[in-house]
Order: structure tokens, then sequence, then C-alpha cells
């Protein structure tokens, strides 16, 4: 399919510090108006296209996920002139066929989260701004990741429901009951307010996402961090391949 992406960033999340095989030609950190970013944008190439690549949580991984400034990091992709983002998430899985190590990309999102500065329009503006945020995904993004997944012959899903919980513990049981009867197929804590605000800016946004962990009640164990640990180890190779694909078609 014909592409229409201009600059490209990745933001990486657990598990996803830094993009392998990138060579780096800069590492900046940026000033925005809304503070900091997570930390230095880093700028390279990847089979000699451009890409700009962002560590979510930091580098090593120290920020939770309520206490991410996406407005900041969205803001100075913005500010470098990029045009599509593709997000990283680690998440849970709650869908019989996501399970840990599942590649899933989403087409749909519920927002679950409290007390994130979650827009860029309040405060002394010109005029009320709402944007239509009916399809979250851009879905020329999304097509890219599903030819990169297919053409490295990757297991994924091409569908799924987001649900962002606020973090940084985990659910209960009753509350991934009540996800799945709202209609979600995998739970995690960064996707909002990232994708609405990079829709504020006018970005092309798209999820890639890695089940690491069945979600809570969803079978009679526990969640433990060598669960996680091993799915990230398990699938993030996955994650690499689809992302250094779709690079190289954009």
């Amino acid at each position: 399919m014909t592409n229409t992406i201009k600059k490209l960033a990745v933001i990486g999340g657990t598990g996803l510090t830094e993009l392998e095989g990138l060579e780096i030609i800069e590492s900046k950190e940026v000033a925005t108006p809304y503070g900091k970013p997570s930390g230095p944008l880093v700028f390279g190439k990847l089979d000699g296209k451009e890409v700009i690549f962002l560590a979510r949580h930091g580098n090593p991984h120290r920020i939770p996920p309520h206490e991410v400034n996406y407005a900041a990091n969205i803001f100075a992709l913005k500010q470098e002139g990029v045009t599509s983002i593709i997000g990283v998430n680690a998440v849970g899985g709650i869908e019989y066929l996501m399970g840990p190590a599942h590649v899933v990309i989403p087409d749909q999102l519920i927002d679950y989260t409290h007390s994130r500065k979650n827009t860029y329009f309040e405060g002394e503006i010109d005029a009320v701004t709402h944007i239509d945020f009916s399809y979250p995904y851009t879905e020329s993004v999304r097509q890219l990741l599903i030819d990169a997944a297919e053409a490295h012959d990757v297991a994924y899903s091409d569908y799924g429901v987001y649900a962002c919980t606020q973090g940084p513990r985990l659910e209960t049981a009753a509350e991934v009951a009540r996800l799945e009867r709202d209609g979600c197929h995998i739970i995690g804590m960064t996707g909002m307010p990232e994708a609405a605000l990079a829709a504020e800016l006018e970005i092309e946004y798209a999820c890639l996402a890695l089940v690491v962990n069945w979600a809570a009640g969803k079978t009679a164990n526990i969640i433990t961090m060598d669960e996680i640990d091993q799915a990230i180890d398990e699938g993030m190779g996955y994650v690499r391949q689809i992302l250094v694909e779709t690079i190289k078609q954009a």
C-alpha cells in the first residue's frame, strides 16, 4: 500500500528502552512548554530510514505510567517535525486468543485513567476545540504494522480494544471482569492520553502492543514479574522485527 509517513517516531515502553540496529546520529535533550520529556530524543537511521526514538519510561526504566509526562513527550516530537508515531506498549491479555508473548495491533481503546494531563486545549485558548476521536489509531499506520507482522510470520491480532487503566498497580480480578464486559481485549497503563494528545497535534498514531501476562482472574495463578519478564524476553524480538520492517517500508 502507499504510505504517507514523512517523519516517524517510535515511543518505546516496558522492555523497549532502545532500538537495536538504530544508527544513532544524535541524542538531544529538549524542552517544551509542558516540561521535559521522559528522556532525550534519539535521532538515527535504520536501514537508511530516519527515525526518532523516545523511551516512554526513561532509560533506565524509572518513570511509572501515571507520572509519564505524555504532553511533553508528544509536543517534543511535534517540535521535531514528526508526522507519525508508533507507540509500543506492554499489556495484559483478556481475550483468550491474546496470551503472553502475543502481538496485538489494536483498533480501539477505552480510557479509564484519571488525573493525567490529557489535553492541550485548556487554559488561555482562542476557542474551545473538540477533536474527532472516533477511531483513535491511524489506519494507514496500523496497516504498515500488520503488513510487517505478516512479512515476518509473527503471530498477531489485527484488532483489539485497549483498556487504559491508571496504574501503577495491576488490576483486581473483579476489575478485569468489568473490563471484559465493557468489550476490552487487552489492558495497559500508557495508551492514554498519549493517543489523544497525538491526535490533538494532528500526528498519525498507532499502537503496537505485546501481551506480557494474563490479566488478573484469567488464570488461577497470581501475576509475577518473572512471568512478565519471560514474556518480554520471548515476545520483544517479534516487536523489534515488526518495527524494523515497518521503518523500512515507511
